[in-house]
């Protein structure tokens, strides 16, 4: 049977470019792999002639030989004959290409750089200056480049050298009967080259340990959990790569009267029993100073006032949080015998005047003889 054009096989344009020679020839060779069609006598033709196809097209000799001179230029020279041989489009080839392709910046090739990790470090902050804003120096230790080889692991005055186990690539090919594996290179680990001379600041790792100090600005209005993004600010690069980022974790520290939920702020006011009853005025604490609250007759334990626009002003922006003032109510403690006795006094008038002087305690009462009256059979 007459063999097909190769540029029909792999259904590109005579003046198809090496890329897309090889693109064409993953997509067929995926599609039809025995592997993925187990027992199609089909689909293992189609990948034998997709792989004699790509062997002569992917080489520039032989396409060249084979545009002047059709099959005949190149008959001997392409792997048609037989049956799955490994070799350049085995399945790690196939595969590791197309993996290649899409994390090759994270490992592997010849004496690639990597990007340095990302570090994290919590700062405390009071519940003022998470509100406010304010600026901190922080001290910590990370991995910066080595200055003695800039970085490059080799002594200074030498260079690193092209790996001669993988030659470069950082990936070796092991061949395991049916199937060629590409694995990181166990004597260069993946970078391509090797130091014959290491630094000896940083024994070859070009990269030192160092306390750094930073300046950090804290925006207004962060809250526990909210995280700074520095960026370069991390551990140096390998070989040179670029810096990691550094991510500035805040946690605040409980305030000795405030708390903070969301934008707003809650304080517990306690007063006494006297202004409670009568009304009155008094001093109560915000964040930027003091305002006077007034606390009208007859207040009960437990009444929230909320002061507009005294909590917290969110860090992405929006409207101002309240500052919510609990009231507490306090039982008078250490009494002299004479404030004893006018309470005495006091609490007898309360008797004589019924439930109107203690609504909740009078609607308290009915309920609970409510519930046994209930009870009765």
């Amino acid at each position: 049977m007459p063999k097909r054009d190769y540029y029909e096989v792999l259904n590109v344009a005579r003046n198809a470019s090496e890329a897309e020679v090889k693109q064409a020839y993953r997509r067929l060779a995926m599609k039809h792999h025995p592997d993925r069609n187990p027992d199609d006598q089909v689909a293992e033709e189609h990948f034998k002639e997709a792989k004699e196809a790509y062997e002569v097209l992917s080489d520039s000799r032989k396409r060249a030989a084979y545009d002047q001179f059709g099959h005949a230029g190149v008959d001997g020279s392409a792997g048609g004959g037989g049956g799955f041989s490994g070799g350049p489009a085995d399945l790690g080839d196939i595969f590791g290409g197309v993996f290649r392709d899409i994390f090759g910046g994270m490992r592997g090739g010849g004496g690639q750089s990597y990007r340095g990790s990302d570090l994290r470090y919590t700062l405390d902050l009071t519940l003022e200056e998470a509100v406010f804003g304010t600026t901190a120096k922080i001290r910590m230790p990370t991995l910066v480049s080595c200055a003695s080889c800039a970085g490059t692991g080799a002594k200074p005055g030498t260079k690193p050298t092209t790996c001669p186990t993988c030659r470069g690539v950082g990936q070796v090919r092991m061949q395991q009967g049916f199937f060629s594996i590409q694995q990181t290179c166990p004597r260069c680990q993946g970078r391509g080259t090797i130091i014959p001379e290491p630094c000896e600041m940083c024994r070859g790792s070009g990269r030192v340990e160092e306390q750094k100090t930073l300046s950090v600005k804290v925006p207004a209005g962060v809250d526990n959990g909210d995280r700074i993004r520095l960026a370069g600010e991390g551990e140096a690069g390998e070989n040179s790569g670029p810096a990691g980022d550094l991510y500035v974790q805040i946690r605040v520290k409980p305030h000795p009267i405030f708390t903070r939920e969301d934008n707003d702020l809650y304080c517990d006011v306690p007063i006494s029993f006297a202004t409670a009853a009568l009304g009155g005025e008094l001093e109560a604490p915000t964040l930027d100073g003091r305002i006077n609250l007034k606390i009208p007759a007859e207040t009960q334990t437990s009444k929230v006032f909320r002061l507009r626009g005294k909590g917290v002003r969110p860090v992405r922006g929006g409207a101002t949080g309240d500052l919510l003032c609990r009231v507490v109510v306090e039982t008078p403690v250490n009494l002299t015998r004479e404030q004893k006795e006018l309470l005495q006094r006091f609490a007898e008038t309360m008797q004589a005047g019924g439930k109107q002087h203690a609504p909740q305690e009078g609607s308290w009462l009915d309920g609970v003889k409510k519930f046994f009256e209930d009870m009765k059979f």
